[in-house]
């Protein structure tokens, strides 16, 4: 007698408790280490706490000194200017040099090779390189400067507004990241599409404006969710920098948030966690609506 062969839903549907069983450890996980920190985050920022004794409810006063107080303004400021140049200078250029070393140009070897070296130093040790770079006395860039113009003297993170640019200089463009994550989209196509585009008579800039930069579209949404949400946590480049100042002019909230939890005020720092939080959420919808990140690039 032949076996009834069963309907593919039906079938599937007999392993559904074994995969619960399977990714039961890993929703235990997270919501151990993300689901509850993240709760307990936004349940203090509405209280005032001080780490050792008890929460207690102060309902939005946090919040109220964040968008009240100068140097949370500040803050607020710096992250939406540091971002527009993330998703533009910043991601731009790294997409740029994905597409040059596609195209393997004379010594694109060397060059990828000099542009990836830099970015493998830390973050902090990459501050303080640029800290004796800008020296007014026995930096770099205001030799070269004087060489110009002898009386030329600015100590860029001490003076406004250059430490703005100095500490935005510092990360602009080493932009590595973006640049592996597009490259690895691009090495993804087919060489036939390439020769197809060719036959049908189609240029170079029309081969990268209607082929590679919508096959690319997924990678460039990701890398501006990876640029953005990176100057949301920008820390070590302007506590070793300017720490902040001159003033205000380069703070951030992370520096805001470190401090307030130095000087033990956990609801404030926990207010200020969740407006990064939220911000990345922000962030990450608006990509993931305006690249169309959950469908295929070739529909």
């Amino acid at each position: 007698m032949a076996r009834v062969r069963q309907p593919y839903g039906k079938v599937e549907k007999r392993y559904f408790k074994w995969i619960y069983l399977f990714l039961l450890p890993s929703v235990i996980v997270f919501i151990m280490f993300y689901v509850k920190p993240i709760w307990t985050m936004v349940w203090t920022s509405f209280t005032k706490w001080d780490g050792f004794n008890d929460p207690s409810f102060i309902g939005m006063k946090n919040y109220v000194r964040v968008f009240t107080n100068s140097a949370s303004a500040i803050s607020l400021k710096n992250l939406l200017y540091w971002s527009i140049i993330a998703m533009t200078l910043h991601a731009g250029f790294g997409v740029l040099v994905a597409f040059v070393l596609y195209h393997h140009p004379k010594g694109w070897k060397f060059c990828r090779a000099v542009f990836m070296i830099p970015n493998v130093i830390s973050a902090a040790a990459w501050a303080l390189i640029y800290r004796f770079l800008f020296d007014d006395h026995v930096g770099l860039l205001n030799s070269a400067i004087r060489r110009i113009f002898p009386d030329f003297h600015l100590q860029w993170f001490y003076t406004s507004p250059a430490a703005f640019w100095a500490v935005t200089l510092t990360w602009l463009f080493y932009a590595v990241i973006v640049t592996l994550v597009v490259l690895q989209d691009l090495m993804a196509i087919p060489v036939s599409m390439d020769e197809a585009a060719h036959l049908d008579g189609a240029t170079g800039w029309q081969l990268t404006r209607y082929i590679h930069l919508p096959l690319c579209r997924g990678a460039i949404g990701t890398s501006l969710l990876c640029s953005i949400t990176s100057r949301i946590s920008m820390y070590e480049c302007i506590a070793l920098t300017t720490g902040g100042g001159p003033g205000d002019d380069t703070m951030s909230l992370s520096v805001l948030l470190v401090r307030a939890i130095t000087d033990y005020n956990y609801g404030f720092a926990n207010a200020i966690g969740v407006i990064m939080f939220i911000f990345g959420l922000i962030i990450m919808a608006v990509i993931n609506k305006v690249f169309k990140m959950g469908e295929s690039a070739l529909s």
